[in-house]
């Protein structure tokens, strides 16, 4: 859904010259009366027409009994009416030539009742068959800032003064635009845009964002997502944040069963499969919250004029030990490794320092500081000119009364200005942080918080930085195409595969049961199918007999595996279908012999057995495949072998990627450590590894047939040695 309709771009919605108000109210209170007030309080310079039957006048303006007795066609209407009256009014504003509407009316098809359902869909499809773009239904309502365009009815925009500002958020929650717009603004951060989407029936999160995006005055977003029916439109949106350099936060609601069950009541569709979810942003660069907190808490860091930062080790300097102490373990825990001091920088904080103070990273000062004011500005220069840290933190766990503060923030703005680097201050008085506030710096209240926000801030940036060296991916199918109207059915199979996740099994739609039932190869098949797209595989042998498999086993080096290759059993181990370390022909008859025995007594079909060597590998792992019904493609790289279920070690991409992407997740793996060698093993030969990821990716967007692949396992032999596919599983669909 969404993309581009008849009209063009949705400029005219942050800004546009009439608005009407559908259900204006004349109690500036209620949700028909607050964007009356809203608009009024931020100085919206256009024309608003209230509608409303009942009164000739509705908080001081002029009131009109229905759209028709409008004096002028509206660029944008409100709709704050229910149910059918709402759609009423959406098709009264498309035949009427209304550009855009936003409808607040809630009861459509977030309630999972076809009624509702239906009504949406007659409101969209009047909207699309006249050209005008519908925001909601079930949507709080847009709010531009700048212009006073305040097309909503959030509470919060009474409670917390709006003020202009690089910040914006998107959200298809109401609750979740207010709530992040709050914090924002109660840090001192001005928002320009605070948008919520509901049920995204026509205009998404996504193309919102792009609009928003192209506004040069914001400098953040934060987005708050439910419905994942329109990745492409947040595949643009993030494509325009990078190359703005405009970091992107998402938080992404239906992480748990209950979450997501929540989710299909809330918005009417589902979150995909959260570690497909998790490899689709961070493959555009965007950071995903993990609660509202951690989506808004960094937001000081990013709205600093810092260069981009090269690296991660921090440095620590604090007049508390035991904040030195507890940063360390902060930094530690949050992957932030503090910077080794030269001996010389060393050496000068010795001699600036009282000899008890600690001249390592941390750096403890000590209480000497309520003494002599002119510690930090001693100490300050001597670490900045060290060059070893990327971010700096100062922690005044204590100060204020009988402490020169004013000094202490003079050395520190400057050392800020001077040093180019990150940098956070930490205190609980809020008398003091005002002060550093004051000065531009950005504080918290203690080591902790502080180096969360730094380590997501930092780890945000390698993030983005990698997200520009991926290669483009190809169009999904569901979603959007810019420059169209979207398409209802594309939409309602957007929306049908986002609940595929749905653990409610009453949830699933029909129409993804109606699609062909897909069929597993044998193991011979399945390895011949990776060895025509060039992945490298076991040298095997098909037998049809006993006598065939040890004549095979005559060509190959002992010992060797027989297998059973039929398409009916994956886990083969499991019925005895497996036999390794053979090493006499009559081990292999034997072994041959029974396994026919037992597919024939089971009533599996028998396609043969395989024959192939022992392969001896430094580590098996493995390299699997599926077709997400969202995301298209994705690739799984992990630790392989007998226990990947029980133990799963996995992560994913979405191709098309480059071996140093897939080395990237690799070196995430809790595996990772294993794979330089360990107590005298070899090491692996990762780079192998990662050219079979990249073939397997580059095999899934060329070969559509395919739906699933299992390379389990996969074995890796010394630096150097190769790699080779020892067992494959892969389920094909006829298109």
């Amino acid at each position: 859904m969404g993309g581009l309709g008849v009209g063009g771009g949705l400029g005219f919605l942050h800004r546009p010259r009439s608005v009407a108000v559908v259900g204006a109210s004349d109690d500036p209170d209620k949700i028909g009366g607050r964007p009356l007030r809203f608009m009024r309080e931020q100085g919206f310079s256009g024309t608003v027409l209230p509608m409303n039957p009942r009164r000739e006048t509705v908080q001081g303006l002029p009131a009109f009994p229905s759209l028709a007795a409008l004096p002028q066609v509206p660029e944008v209407a409100l709709i704050g009416v229910p149910g059918q009256a709402a759609v009423d009014a959406v098709e009264e504003c498309a035949a009427m030539g209304v550009r855009g509407c936003v409808v607040m009316a809630a009861g459509f098809g977030e309630t999972g009742d076809p009624d509702g359902s239906a009504q949406q869909e007659r409101m969209l499809a009047a909207a699309r068959a006249a050209g005008m773009r519908m925001i909601g239904p079930n949507s709080q309502g847009i709010a531009s800032f700048h212009t006073g365009a305040v097309l909503g009815f959030s509470t919060m925009f009474a409670e917390v003064p709006p003020a202009d500002g690089p910040a914006a958020v998107i959200s298809q929650s109401g609750a979740l635009t207010s709530v992040p717009y709050g914090l924002l603004r109660r840090a001192g951060i001005g928002v320009r845009y605070a948008h919520a989407t509901g049920n995204d029936a026509d205009v998404t999160v996504g193309e919102l964002a792009a609009e928003v995006l192209a506004d040069s005055e914001i400098e953040l977003l934060l987005l708050y997502l439910e419905n994942l029916a329109d990745p492409a439109g947040i595949e643009r949106a993030a494509a325009l944040a990078l190359e703005r350099n405009v970091p992107v936060v998402a938080l992404v609601g239906g992480r748990s069963a209950d979450g997501a069950r929540a989710a299909l009541s809330h918005t009417g569709a589902l979150a995909a499969e959260q570690r497909v979810l998790d490899a689709f942003l961070a493959r555009l660069g965007v950071w995903r919250a993990g609660d509202v907190q951690e989506l808004v808490s960094a937001a000081q860091l990013y709205l600093q004029p810092w260069p981009r930062p090269e690296g991660r080790r921090l440095s620590v300097v604090s007049n508390s030990g035991a904040v030195c102490v507890l940063a360390a373990d902060a930094a530690a825990d949050h992957g932030l490794p503090l910077a080794e001091l030269a001996p010389e920088t060393t050496a000068a904080l010795r001699e600036v320092l009282p000899r008890f103070a600690t001249t390592v990273n941390p750096v403890d000062i000590t209480a000497a500081l309520l003494n002599d004011s002119s510690l930090f500005s001693k100490v300050l220069p001597i670490l900045g000119g060290d060059g070893g840290a990327d971010a700096h933190l100062i922690g005044l766990p204590v100060s204020g009364q009988g402490y020169d503060v004013a000094t202490f923030v003079a050395d520190t703005a400057e050392f800020a200005r001077n040093a180019g680097r990150p940098l956070v201050v930490t205190t609980p008085q809020e008398s003091v942080a005002a002060e550093f506030r004051a000065a531009g710096l950005v504080v918290y209240d203690d080591e902790s918080l502080a180096i969360a926000a730094l380590g997501r801030y930092l780890r945000h940036q390698e993030l983005m930085t990698q997200a520009r060296t991926w290669p483009p991916r190809p169009e999904p199918a569901t979603g959007p195409t810019t420059g169209t109207a979207p398409d209802p059915a594309a939409h309602a199979t957007a929306h049908a595969t986002a609940r595929r996740a749905a653990p409610d099994a009453a949830a699933r739609p029909a129409a993804l049961d109606a699609e062909p039932p897909a069929r597993t190869l044998n193991e011979a098949d399945a390895l011949a199918l990776l060895a025509r797209h060039g992945v490298p595989v076991i040298e095997h042998r098909l037998c049809h007999s006993a006598e065939e498999a040890v004549r095979a086993y005559e060509t190959l080096d002992a010992p060797v595996a027989v297998k059973g290759c039929t398409a009916d059993v994956t886990h083969k181990s499991d019925l005895g279908l497996v036999a390794l370390g053979l090493r006499t022909a009559g081990e292999v008859h034997a072994a041959a012999t029974r396994q026919f025995a037992v597919m024939r007594e089971r009533g599996i079909a028998a396609d043969g057995v395989l024959v192939a060597p022992m392969v001896e590998a430094v580590r098996e792992v493995l390299v699997g495949a599926h077709r997400d019904p969202v995301f298209g493609p994705v690739v799984a790289v992990g630790a392989g072998g007998a226990y990947v279920e029980a133990l799963p070690d996995v992560r994913l991409l979405l191709p098309p990627f480059r071996a140093e992407h897939v080395r990237a997740a690799i070196d995430t793996l809790r595996i990772a450590p294993l794979l330089g060698g360990v107590r005298g093993e070899p090491a692996a030969d990762v780079d192998a590894w990662c050219a079979i990821a990249v073939t397997v990716g580059d095999l899934m967007i060329a070969d559509t047939k395919v739906v699933s692949l299992d390379a389990n396992p996969t074995m890796l032999r010394a630096r150097g040695s190769g790699a080779v596919v020892a067992d494959a599983v892969v389920m094909t669909r006829e298109r």
